[in-house]
């Protein structure tokens, strides 16, 4: 139990840390028979800082539940 509260830890502070990330799809343009276009579209994916600092409590709850046992 102790391991799983240090990773929830660790996943909170890069939460907080890196607030946003990009990734891309593929999507098609023109698709002629054999000839087909496509490009990469960006999608953003944003959050609070506060949602790490959440996960940060509930994994410090953990580590603290596992040694009170």
């Amino acid at each position: 139990m102790k391991i799983a509260g240090i990773i929830i830890l660790i996943v909170g502070l890069a939460l907080t840390i890196f607030t946003a990330t990009t990734f891309f799809t593929k999507e098609k343009v023109v698709d002629l028979g054999k000839i087909e276009i496509s490009r990469n579209k960006p999608h953003n994916l944003k959050w609070s800082p506060l949602i790490g600092i959440a996960v940060m409590a509930v994994g410090g709850v953990v580590v603290w539940r596992s040694y009170k046992k």
